[in-house]
Formats: structure tokens, C-alpha cells, sequence
């Protein structure tokens, strides 16, 4: 686990007289990993006990631990937690229940999400997270170059004033990674459409597609459980919060970004949900449109013939008087008047626009 002070001007990491540097001001970042807290749990808990004198209860230990929590807050006497579900960085496909793989785009192979713990307490942050973390890594590097930067003279922003604001911060940084994917996952819906669309190729990855659904409909669930633990957080930081106004307002401004970012995920997540149902009703509503074309051909074939097949039917039967049986142009009587019958029917129909769709194609 490593221990970050933060001040006003500078970040230390692993300070060995962090005791005395709380003392004179800024708070404690505790960031430790999954496997450090499960190596270990009660030592872990100890250690935090000691540098921040605030006891973790152990069902929120085990929930620090449980790799599937979903996104939820829960607050104590001594301290509040949240937890908030973010993007792995593995790029592996997502396995199926029965342990195969899931035939689904990258991008939506991306989804794959894992929780990050955040305990505020009395000018200290608690954070448990992946081993790998973008988000946590890039936020550790910039508080650590933020000395430099001012010891240079050239400020590039301020350092958090609170264990509040960098959770915020880290938040805030962790949902921005969701609208990322919004470009990638829009250009996979938009090739899926054409592709159900397309009345050259069949489409057959249907397998691939519901699992794109079930993928696409988590991500809404879990946007939901993440924007209800903000608003709780939100609510308890109205409720409870003892610092000046100005620094509750920050607070609030900050809460209200992330729960809006989180909001513009979910809206996304529903368009590209209600996209791909459109298409899916759109590419059966053609295949049943153009079933509706065959059989209309064919309906219109069966009646050209069903009266030269009577007439063929009469002429077959086994009279030995009937009229052009045999006269020496019968035969050509009899198909003189089917081809005029035929004739008809084609006129008929084309006044009656039973071809009219047909004869539109042929003209384009």
C-alpha cells in the first residue's frame, strides 16, 4: 500500500513522518490493490487503522474484497464508502456462463468492468483497486509531477483541497473512460445496421448480435447503479457535510459533473440499445416485405395459368365429339385464345397495380 500526503503545494509519497505532515495540514491518499487486501485482510485493516485511527467493519471489508459488488454508497458514524464499478484494461473475450467465448465486437469486449473501493475519512482517502488502473496510476503520476511543475513556476491546475475532491477527481476520470467508447461502439452498430440491411448478403451473426444486446443492456444497469450511488453520496454531503459553504458547493459542482457524465453514458447506452432494435425490426419488416413480393409473383403466375390449365383440362378429356377436337386449325385456335386470356389477365393486373412495384424496379 502506498501513502501519499497532499498539500496545498506538493505531493510525498511514503513520507515517513506522515503523522507529523497531517498535523500541519492536507489529508492522506491510501491507495492499496485487490491482492494486497485479500494477501492479507486483517493486516491490511490494521495499517489503515493505525495511520487514519478509524476501524473498517468487516462487512465492508468484505465488500472492499468482493470482485462483483456492483456500484452502491453506504455511510457510517466513523466513515463513508463508495463503491463505483470502472473499465478493466483487458482486452480478452468475455466468456459465456457456459465458459465459451462470446462472439461480440471489441469495442463491446471493453465493457468488462471491476470495482474500486473509496473510504473517506477524517482527512484521509481510502482507494482498493485493480493491480492495473489507468485512471489511478495517471492521477498518482500527476500529483507526484505537480511539484515540479511548481517549483518551476508553471502551475498547471491546483492539487485536490480535500479526501472528497480527489475521489471526485478519480471518478470523474473513471466515467470520462465510458464516453470513450462512445465513437467505437457507434461504428459497430452503424456496420451492423447496413449489414442487416444488406439484401445481397444475408445476415447471419445473430449470435453475435444478442450478445451485443445482453453487453449493451449491463452497461445500462450498471450506469443506473452508479448514478444512484452519486445521488445518495450527493444527498448525504447536503445532509451532513460541516465544512463552509463555498467548499460544499465545490463539493456539489463536482458530484452533479459526475452523476451528468454518468447520465451521457446512459443515454448513449439506450440510443445504441434502441438503434439496434430498429434495425432488427427494420431488417425483418423487409425480409417479411419481400416475401410479400415473391408470393405476389407468385400468386399472379398461378392465376395467368389456372385458365389455360381449364382449358387444357377440358381439351384432355376423353370426348369423342368436342368442338375443335378435330378441326384442322384447332390447335391453333386453342392457343390463340390462351395467349389472348393471358393478355388480359397481364392488362388487368397492371390496371389493378398488381405490378406496379415490379415495373418501378425494372425502370430504375
Amino acid at each position: 500500500m502506498d501513502i501519499f500526503h497532499i498539500n496545498e503545494t506538493q505531493t510525498l509519497k511514503n513520507p515517513e513522518d506522515y503523522a507529523q505532515l497531517l498535523k500541519a495540514g492536507g489529508f492522506l491518499w491510501l491507495d492499496a490493490t485487490h491482492d494486497e487486501v485479500c494477501a492479507n485482510p486483517e493486516e491490511w485493516r490494521n495499517l489503515v487503522e493505525q495511520i487514519s485511527g478509524t476501524q473498517i467493519y468487516d462487512l465492508h471489508l468484505k465488500d472492499v474484497r468482493n470482485l462483483s459488488h456492483p456500484s452502491y454508497f453506504d455511510a457510517t458514524q466513523d466513515y463513508e464508502m463508495v463503491v463505483f464499478r470502472k473499465l478493466t484494461l483487458t482486452e480478452e473475450p468475455v466468456e459465456a456462463k457456459n465458459g465459451n467465448k462470446r462472439k461480440i465486437p471489441a469495442a463491446l469486449n471493453k465493457l468488462a468492468t471491476t470495482p474500486v473501493a473509496f473510504l473517506l475519512m477524517e482527512n484521509v482517502l481510502v482507494t482498493v483497486r485493480p493491480t492495473q488502473s489507468r485512471t489511478v496510476e495517471l492521477a498518482r503520476q500527476r500529483l507526484l509531477d505537480y511539484k515540479f511543475k511548481a517549483e518551476s513556476t508553471t502551475h498547471g491546475g491546483r492539487l485536490p483541497a480535500s479526501p472528497e475532491e480527489l475521489m471526485l477527481r478519480l471518478l470523474n476520470a473513471m466515467v470520462d473512460q465510458y464516453l470513450e467508447l462512445r465513437q467505437p461502439l457507434t461504428q459497430q452498430l452503424d456496420r451492423w445496421q447496413h449489414a442487416l440491411l444488406d439484401p445481397r448478403r444475408p445476415f447471419n451473426n445473430w449470435m453475435a448480435l444478442l450478445d451485443s444486446r445482453v453487453e449493451l443492456r449491463k452497461l445500462d444497469n450498471l450506469c443506473e447503479e452508479q448514478r444512484d450511488a452519486m445521488q445518495e453520496l450527493r444527498d448525504h454531503i447536503v445532509d451532513n457535510h460541516d465544512g463552509n459553504s463555498r467548499a460544499k458547493d465545490l463539493l456539489l459542482v463536482r458530484i452533479n459533473d459526475v452523476m451528468e457524465h454518468i447520465s451521457r453514458v446512459l443515454n448513449h447506452a439506450r440510443r445504441l440499445e434502441a438503434s439496434l432494435e430498429s434495425a432488427v425490426q427494420i431488417h425483418f419488416a423487409a425480409m417479411a416485405h419481400r416475401t410479400s413480393e415473391i408470393m405476389r409473383t407468385l400468386t399472379v403466375i398461378t392465376a395467368l395459368f389456372m385458365p389455360l390449365t381449364l382449358i387444357t383440362g377440358i381439351f384432355g378429356m376423353n370426348f369423342e365429339v368436342m368442338p375443335l377436337l378435330k378441326h384442322a386449325s384447332g390447335f391453333w385456335i386453342t392457343m390463340g385464345a390462351m395467349g389472348v386470356i393471358v393478355v388480359l389477365l397481364l392488362i388487368y393486373f397492371r390496371s389493378q397495380r398488381y405490378l406496379e412495384d415490379q415495373a418501378r424496379r425494372r425502370r430504375e
